[in-house]
Parts: C-alpha cells; structure tokens; sequence
C-alpha cells in the first residue's frame, strides 16, 4: 500500500534504518492481525541498491545514474499497492525523483512519507571505511554537494520524518510512521493521473442508436417543411430552398 521514501548520505546509515523499520512494520502488522486492526492485511517490500544490482560506480555517470532511478521507480511502481507497504532505500537526494515517487504514490491513493537519515559527511567517510562494499570518498563528497535536502513544507516531502544516525539513543518514531501509512487517508489523485475504465461493450450500439435517431430527425423535417431555417426542441438544421 504505502511507500516509504529513504534519503541521505551514502554510508550515513540509511541501510540500517530501512531493515529496522521493515522489522516493526512486521512486527505491527502481526499484532494487528491477531487483534482485527487496520493494517492486519498488510505486506512489506524493501528495495535498496544493492537488492537492484546498482553499483555505487554508477554514481559517477550521469546516463547510468538516470538508469538506476529508472529501475528504482520500476520497482516502486510494480510493487506498489494498497496492501503493500514498500520500503524504497536509497539517496533519494534529488527533489525531482522524490517527487516522482510521491506521485506514483498518489495515482495510487497511498499515502507516503519520507524518512531523512541525517549524519555529517565526515562521520560518514568515517563509517564507510568500516564497510564490505565501500564508497569512493571523493564520490561521497560529490553527493554531499549535490544532494537537495528534503522539506517538509513540500507536499512530497511530507510527512518528513528525521533520524539522527550520530545518536545512540536515536529511535524511530513508529507510532507516527505508523499513523502516516496505514492509519491515514490517503491523499485524492490528480485526474492526469487516474486510469480511466474503458467504455462499456454497449459503447457502440449506444452510439448507433443516437445516430439514427438524429438522422430520423432530419429527414422527418425535410419532408415536412422546405425553408430557411427549421427548429426542432431538440435539434436546429438549415436546410436550402
């Protein structure tokens, strides 16, 4: 159903936060499911780079990058329903993208929220050289300067949620993550944005069916009267003398 939006540094912990919540968010849909809850019905989905095979070198091209978030969004966009909360972690640091999601979200009638890992780049540099699969520090820096920052006073970045990675007795706040996916209503769609059901089989023989009686219209007033201008109730036709 929902989707869940993680963004930040590379190596700032994003990765850690996802499996965390994915964890209560099973947790919470299995005791909702022994008391009859909202949510009982619910699965989970994580998505991250690595489950993508997105290497952290695409970073470093443009093309590539834009390709990676093409096959972010597919995943987003195939797993996304309203009984799947799908869990999506990666930076996330461009607005534009955030803002994809949050519309793919919407043409869905979930709700989303955005979760914002925060740690200085200097920590992160730090704990990625403690990491099997490592980031370029010089890639790092890159990111930090490209990286746009979530707002909460925008409506794809919001509900925004912020952890602070650096704190050891940071947690998260479940209960309003909680409430954001599965307890409140999700925002209307843009009509640019709904599927529209295709016409009913009778489509057709309604159409026919006007027509002829536009055409016996016509022709009952051509043979009734010859003038410039004949006015039905329902229908106004110029016929030459």
């Amino acid at each position: 159903m929902p989707l869940v939006i993680f963004t930040g540094f590379p190596s700032s912990g994003k990765t850690k936060w996802a499996k965390t919540l994915q964890t209560e968010l099973e947790t919470r849909i299995a005791k909702a499911k022994e008391a009859s809850e909202p949510g009982h019905n619910y699965t989970v989905t994580y998505h991250s780079d690595e489950t993508l095979g997105i290497d952290h070198d695409i970073y470093n091209d443009s093309n590539k990058e834009k390709l990676a978030r093409g096959s972010q969004i597919s995943a987003v966009k195939r797993d996304l329903s309203r009984n799947n909360i799908v869990i999506l972690d990666a930076l996330s640091y461009i607005k534009g993208f955030r803002y994809q999601l949050f519309c793919e979200a919407k043409g869905n009638v979930t709700p989303h929220c955005v979760i914002h890992v925060i740690a200085p780049i200097e920590k992160c540099i730090e704990w990625n050289e403690t990491q099997t699969n490592k980031w370029d520090p010089n890639l790092m820096k890159q990111l930090e300067m490209r990286y746009e920052e979530p707002n909460s006073e925008t409506r794809w970045d919001s509900p925004l949620f912020t952890v602070l990675s650096q704190d050891p007795s940071e947690t998260l706040p479940m209960d309003e993550i909680w409430n954001a996916l599965v307890l409140k209503k999700a925002p209307p769609p843009n009509a640019a944005t709904l599927v529209k059901a295709t016409s009913g089989n009778s489509f057709l023989q309604e159409l026919d069916k006007k027509t002829q009686e536009v055409v016996s219209k016509i022709l009952q007033q051509q043979q009734i009267i010859v003038g410039d201008v004949v006015i039905d109730k329902d229908l106004v036709v110029y016929i030459p003398n």
